[in-house]
């Protein structure tokens, strides 16, 4: 890993098609900002478009969905993992590409892209009676080994800070009772939200935009990207920063500071 400083570098983002992204903003970012593991959700990858370049990263994941072009994550780092595994255990949410799991040794990585609830909420009770609670049981179950960071596209702003419209949000994907009630309940489970966990008051802090109405130059967002850890790294986290001024998709990336061990 990198010696530059004493801290360990992670980089989120939810590229919204890694393709269209290097076109504009990606590779500069990646470049100036040189984390030393970088998380990506929504890559949009086919397997004969995966890409060829290493980003400066000697390990580099891709998990595809099976349909091309659809969602998708990846896992990029400068360590080589003591294992990779792609999905959750349970095979009824597989072939979407939506979560990477490498071990390192000091804590397991868990890059996710979890699913929207659609606008009709047609995929709200899948996600709060199925994704959610396998989820919650599958970070569990990694922290009886060793702690856990988990990062990505939640697609979930959890509290009222969390998003600039809250009111007329409430019964919309993203921002309703049951998805911030599995956000409330993995947090519960010895969880902490970084972000919030350093600034607990900080408004208007946003990871997402529409595209719609010139929501991101009024910056009318939502926060739904994260990095959430175990409680046993609280102590070593030393910064949570979200790149607002970075564009390339609508979202922007976010990042995590951890003191070295």
């Amino acid at each position: 890993m990198s010696s530059r400083n004493s801290n360990i570098e992670l980089v989120s983002w939810n590229v919204n098609g890694l393709r269209a992204c290097r076109k504009k903003t990606f590779d500069l970012f990646i470049e100036e900002k040189n984390p030393d593991f970088l998380c990506l959700q929504e890559i949009k990858l086919n397997p004969d478009v995966i890409p060829e370049d290493d980003f400066g990263y000697s390990f580099r994941h891709y998990n595809l969905a099976d349909k091309n072009g659809y969602s998708g994550t990846a896992i990029l780092s400068k360590e080589q993992p003591l294992s990779v595994v792609e999905e959750l255990p349970n095979a009824k949410h597989g072939g979407e590409g939506r979560v990477v799991t490498c071990e390192y040794e000091a804590f397991f990585l868990v890059n996710v892209y979890v699913p929207n609830a659609k606008n009709d909420l047609s995929r709200l009770e899948y996600r709060y009676e199925e994704w959610d609670p396998d989820l919650r049981k599958y970070l569990v179950t990694l922290h009886k080994s060793k702690p856990v960071i988990l990062c990505g596209d939640l697609n979930v702003a959890h509290r009222e800070i969390d998003l600039a419209n809250p009111v007329s949000n409430q019964d919309n994907a993203g921002f309703t009772d049951e998805e911030r009630e599995g956000m409330s309940n993995l947090l519960a489970e010895g969880f902490l939200d970084t972000f919030r966990h350093l600034y607990p008051d900080q408004k208007d802090a946003y990871s997402w935009w529409t595209y719609r109405a010139d929501a991101r130059s009024r910056n009318v967002g939502w926060r739904i990207d994260y990095f959430i850890v175990s409680d046993d790294l609280a102590s070593s986290v030393r910064d949570a920063t979200i790149y607002s001024e970075i564009e390339g998709s609508d979202h922007c990336p976010v990042g995590l500071s951890l003191a070295r061990a």
